[in-house]
């Protein structure tokens, strides 16, 4: 008996070796126990960029297969719908991601920051909500893009396009996201500002919730939406930043239901940003639900 085990344990070591990857994704990810684990902040943004107008983003948000929303704030075992608020100035836009909460209460889980910098150009950022994910989690199109350019911030002058050797340098690139279809409908002379009208138990007749997946489940359709985003510490879009501030809207239900592991996320870790080729890795020290301390990477946003 104790051979058998022998050999099914020399098997199993000899499976990860061989099959590294696998390993990493078993232990490299870990669920925070806060909602933001179960929205995905680059499918959000990538979402933003396929779509025609902020009524069709809305409901690709709200559409099951896109895997990006996965959230049940006020835990009552169905989808929360998710509106979309367009709160516009000049060439500035702050489109809010929201979630009615109850009859009484709206909770904010994210911001898309869009600002026109040129006659054709104009540079994007999502922001994560701090307690939605603990943190403001800031994230922006990378230079994997096919469907943009760089410009300087300082000028505001193209670049040469997408570069595999130009790598990305923090504050004075950006990239160029004036051919986004939604950049282009927002910025149209005829365009009128979008805001949800859907709320609390009103819904529109082509959504049905359905019932929240498991953390780790949702956690596995993150890849689809790993690239070309990054995270970053740098917030650009300042001008759409205060458009939004004055209008954020925070649940008290929700901030009372994960007081807990929000607490305990912004006490008990430490935080590491590394830049490497792949982008922005956040090395994290947390303590785990059994109790024990350990470092993950997190590239769940």
């Amino acid at each position: 008996m104790e051979k058998i085990h022998y050999i099914l344990c020399l098997s199993f070591g000899l499976f990860m070796a061989i099959n590294p990857s696998l390993a990493q994704d078993e232990t490299s990810a870990d669920s925070t126990g806060l909602p933001g684990d179960n929205f995905s902040l680059k499918g959000a943004l990538a979402l933003f960029e396929k779509a025609s107008s902020p009524e069709d983003f809305e409901k690709s948000l709200n559409t099951e297969n896109n895997r990006v929303n996965n959230l049940d704030l006020n835990g009552d075992g169905e989808i929360d719908y998710i509106k979309v608020i367009d709160n516009y100035e000049k060439d500035a836009h702050a489109f809010v991601l929201q979630v009615a909460v109850n009859e009484n209460e709206n909770q904010d889980i994210a911001v898309i920051e869009l600002e026109k910098t040129g006659d054709k150009s104009a540079m994007v950022q999502i922001i994560g909500d701090k307690d939605i994910y603990g943190e403001e989690v800031i994230i922006e199109p990378d230079n994997g893009s096919s469907d943009a350019a760089y410009v300087d911030q300082n000028s505001y002058m193209a670049a040469h396009g997408p570069n595999a050797a130009l790598q990305y340098q923090g504050a004075p690139l950006f990239v160029n996201v004036w051919i986004w279809p939604m950049v282009r409908f927002v910025f149209a002379p005829a365009y009128v500002v979008y805001r949800s009208p859907w709320g609390w138990r009103h819904y529109p007749y082509w959504w049905k919730p359905w019932r929240p997946m498991g953390w780790r489940s949702f956690y596995g359709f993150r890849p689809r939406y790993r690239t070309p985003f990054v995270v970053v510490t740098t917030r650009r879009v300042n001008r759409a930043h205060m458009i939004y501030v004055p209008v954020r809207r925070h649940s008290v239900y929700v901030s009372g239901r994960y007081a807990a592991p929000l607490n305990h996320y912004r006490v008990s870790r430490t935080k590491t940003v590394i830049t490497g080729r792949g982008g922005t890795i956040k090395k994290t020290t947390v303590q785990g639900r059994n109790g024990r301390v350990k470092t993950v990477k997190r590239r769940r946003y």
